[in-house]
């Protein structure tokens, strides 16, 4: 569905530019945007490899393991219908862990693993279980402790200061992920109520 929504999109613009006589400002703002697209990515690829290779050297030195048994009990508050030991409870860590610092690209493969194994814990079923719901809002609002993908939007742009941005992205995805998880569980509570 999507999709086709950018497609609509895309004819619109492009017939409207035609009806305006200004097609050559949408050849214009083609090539750039191509050229910022290719600028970004370069600029991200090299702060990804770099945070992706420190979280390798975590994970090999048991680092992400630690994190792990330090972040079980919460975890086990957070979704008590799922085992301690159940393979989803390894994605969703590390899920988190990934995107506490910034690394969205790397903690989707995880997140979408995650979501399988509960499905699988859930029966198989198309419903989305108590559980897959409350990791789904905690992934969405995530705590970032680095955010690593704005950083290097800001480097690429040359920011006078790309890292002054890490204080207010830790207030406000702190504040968000409180509220996604005092909202997930007013709303099963409350379909609990309901039920009785």
């Amino acid at each position: 569905m999507i999709n086709l929504i950018w497609v609509a999109m895309t004819i619109i613009g492009i017939v409207f530019a035609m009806i305006n006589g200004t097609m050559d400002k949408v050849n214009e703002a083609i090539f750039l945007g191509a050229k910022e697209g290719v600028t970004i990515c370069i600029g991200f690829i090299s702060i990804l490899v770099f945070w992706l290779g420190l979280m390798r050297i975590a994970q090999e030195a048991g680092l992400l393991e630690k994190l792990a048994i330090l972040f079980r009990p919460f975890m086990k508050w957070i979704f008590p219908e799922v085992p301690p030991d159940h393979p989803a409870m390894g994605y969703m860590l590390s899920n988190m862990i990934a995107n506490m610092f910034g690394l969205g690209n790397a903690a989707t493969p995880m997140g979408i693993k995650a979501m399988e194994q509960l499905r699988a814990l859930n029966g198989g079923t198309v419903e989305a279980s108590r559980s897959m719901v409350t990791f789904l809002a905690i992934n969405t609002a995530s705590i970032t402790l680095i955010p690593t993908t704005v950083i290097a939007i800001r480097m690429t742009y040359e920011s006078a200061a790309p890292t002054e941005i890490v204080g207010p992205t830790l207030v406000a995805t702190t504040c968000s992920a409180i509220a996604a998880i005092l909202i997930d569980r007013f709303f099963y509570y409350r379909r609990m109520a309901r039920r009785r």
